[in-house]
């Protein structure tokens, strides 16, 4: 990878699975059966699935190993202490609490400091982190910077915080705000990572207020890596160093590790404060287990720990984040309005800008993600307005951006693989005057992405 064109994977292949290949015909078939939602296709009518990276990658040989390692006793398993012990490698909080998920660690946490009147400001929530803030009764509020906001502009460090606004906000709430969150990368904003500077400001303005701050680290490795090649001063530091930085500055975190853990479940609630964790610790026995499995097997716990030593080795990111890079450049010449730059795990298709002529309340982004299935059978997520654009008190409105995120599994696809995609979305692109918007005919109160089934406008 050093000096040549071509991306070679940091690993061999050892085991397949076979892909079954559909008609264009049978994918319309299923389209219409599951209400042209993408959640609701049985996996196997998918051909490559980039709905998204959350515990849909390939385990190592190592980590397959750990799981023959796995204790299972209840109580004290050893299991769980190399898995604290892993987790406190690369972050120094007090309190390690695993959970079955991230949206685990996201629900326990706010039900400890959330609730009426309560405000969560967040560079971006991400759908899960919101629905837990918006559940406990609180206000989730999104202060990315205003780069972060337009889909074509490149900046090194989109997911970045605007920290006069944070400043406003709680100088604004005083009082009504229980910590502040950075999720890194940004998720929502195209996977756009968080500068370490901007890490170190958002600490500055927290001690000002005597708030803590809480990251969102799902992705903190890749997080890392784009600190480590983009922020000045940090090229020659190891990607550990990185993170160990980013979690100094910080009082707690939630994690899914079926991201950065390399896991395909899993995830913790880390903190400083022992009352909270102590209150956290009360919910966990009733909600997941015991505060040394936390919901999850002996055997997930190894395999957590074994892919928290893997994912921050050098040649694993370089060839992560070079590979989704690589699926950017070919949408770029092709024409495709995408997220700019490219993030880590994720290449975000501009929806609202690839299909002007839908309005964003007849969802542009779920237009164009039934049509690179209905093209391909490749399965991407909308993250705009059906995702975003409902409000708690049930009113909609047109969310920041309209996009489609083709999230890439971790060690699963080759080269091929997302040639393959590239030329699905090129195909869809050049008849993108020709797509109709959706209606949606049914759906819940919240999270309705998820389940909500939904019509072709005529």
């Amino acid at each position: 990878m050093h000096g040549f064109r071509t991306i070679i994977e940091p690993f061999r292949i050892k085991s397949v699975e076979p892909l079954r290949l559909t008609s264009r015909e049978e994918r319309a078939r299923r389209l219409q059966a599951a209400g042209y939602n993408l959640f609701a296709l049985p996996s196997d009518d998918v051909m490559i699935d980039l709905l998204t990276d959350s515990g849909t990658g390939a385990m190592s040989a190592e980590q397959w190993a750990a799981l023959q390692r796995g204790d299972e006793s209840y109580a004290g398993s050893p299991s769980f202490y190399r898995f604290e012990a892993a987790v406190k490698d690369l972050f120094a909080f007090t309190h390690v609490i695993p959970t079955h998920q991230g949206r685990a660690a996201e629900k326990i946490l706010f039900s400890v400091v959330g609730g009426p009147g309560k405000v969560v400001p967040n560079n971006t929530h991400f759908d899960t982190t919101r629905a837990n803030v918006e559940a406990s009764g609180a206000k989730a509020v999104d202060l990315v910077i205003a780069e972060g906001r337009r889909p074509e502009l490149k900046h090194p460090f989109k997911g970045n915080m605007d920290l006069s606004a944070l400043e406003r906000v709680l100088s604004e709430e005083r009082g009504k705000v229980p910590l502040v969150m950075v999720t890194v990368t940004n998720n929502s904003g195209g996977g756009q990572p968080v500068s370490l500077e901007n890490l170190k400001g958002v600490r500055a303005v927290c001690d000002k207020f005597g708030l803590p701050l809480f990251l969102d680290g799902c992705r903190f490795a890749e997080n890392a890596w784009f600190i480590h090649e983009r922020e000045p001063g940090q090229q020659g530091r190891q990607v550990r160093d990185i993170v160990r930085d980013m979690g100094d500055l910080a009082d707690g975190m939630t994690m899914s590790a079926k991201k950065d853990g390399l896991a395909n479940i899993g995830g913790w609630l880390a903190l400083d404060d022992d009352a909270w964790a102590q209150q956290a610790r009360n919910l966990l026995i009733l909600t997941e287990g015991f505060p040394t499995y936390g919901g999850l097997a002996g055997r997930d716990l190894d395999a957590i720990a074994q892919g928290l030593a893997e994912v921050v080795r050098h040649d694993y990111l370089r060839y992560r984040v070079r590979s989704t890079q690589y699926v950017g450049e070919g949408l770029l010449r092709a024409g495709v309005p995408i997220v700019q730059p490219t993030g880590g795990h994720a290449v975000y298709l501009d929806a609202r800008a690839m299909l002007p002529h839908i309005p964003p309340l007849q969802y542009p982004g779920q237009a164009l993600a039934t049509a690179l299935y209905l093209e391909g059978g490749v399965r991407g997520c909308e993250i705009g307005t059906v995702m975003f654009g409902l409000s708690p008190d049930g009113k909609e409105s047109p969310a920041a951006m309209d996009l489609v995120r083709l999230a890439i599994p971790r060690r699963t696809y080759t080269q091929s693989h997302m040639d393959y995609v590239i030329e699905v979305v090129e195909r869809v692109a050049h008849r993108a005057k020709a797509l109709k918007g959706y209606r949606i005919v049914e759906q819940p109160a919240a999270l309705r992405h998820f389940s909500a089934k939904f019509a072709p406008l005529a």
